[in-house]
């Protein structure tokens, strides 16, 4: 069972969401905060998962996010957001956000994200993807991800593309014929040989460098 909690100031938002991520088996809604009650509201009830409002007016979103960053144990964060609001999305990535969702996210696909980052996987809404990466990542940059991606070897650049796509480990590892437990390594290898600190971050670098607009790759396949 997953365990989450959703932290956002607007009441509708969260009933929305436990809602919707307790129709699913696996998904249990431990609780559903406002951005004040978030920090204590996790150590209580140690959830797995955190879908983090990331601007609120009892509490900056970041501030939270970085709180939940010092945790002995913290969880996956992933940012609830809205289209214009790419200043504050690059803010998290650099602070250790693990995804980013738009709040009218398809609500079929809210669960299969939560199971993506319960397992370690990366997500990026299509509609901030392109925003954060022009706002993290600007064109001085895009020579510099070039070089970075081209110190990996060919499987660790397809791992790094399964990345960007937002696969977990587990479906990297199916789409690669790999267990988990090698997928995980090369994931490592991976951020280490980028330097960077997180999937997310690895995926923005794999955009800026082109590696998913490459001949030859599909989206999803």
């Amino acid at each position: 069972m997953i365990r989450v909690l959703v932290v956002d100031d607007e009441a509708l938002i969260r009933t929305g969401f436990q809602h919707i991520l307790n129709s699913a088996d696996d998904i249990e809604v431990v609780a559903a905060v406002p951005g004040g009650q978030a920090v204590s509201a996790v150590r209580q009830s140690r959830p797995d998962v955190v879908l983090l409002d990331i601007r609120m007016p009892d509490v900056d979103g970041l501030t939270v996010l970085a709180d939940l960053r010092r945790l002995p144990d913290p969880p996956v964060v992933a940012m609830l957001t809205t289209f214009d609001m790419d200043e504050y999305v690059a803010s998290a990535l650099r602070s250790g956000a693990a995804g980013f969702l738009l709040k009218d996210t398809d609500p079929k696909q809210l669960p299969y994200l939560v199971r993506t980052l319960a397992d370690g996987g990366a997500v990026l809404s299509s509609a901030v993807t392109r925003t954060v990466v022009d706002g993290y990542l600007d064109n001085s940059h895009q020579e510099a991800a070039v070089r970075a991606v081209a110190r990996l070897t060919e499987r660790e650049r397809a791992v790094l593309t399964l990345i960007a796509e937002g696969l977990s480990n587990a479906d990297i590892g199916r789409r690669m014929h790999l267990s988990t437990g090698t997928v995980k390594d090369h994931v490592s290898t991976v951020l280490g040989k980028l330097e960077v600190g997180s999937r997310v971050q690895a995926a923005l670098l794999a955009e800026r460098a082109g590696l998913l607009r490459q001949p030859g790759h599909r989206e999803g396949g």
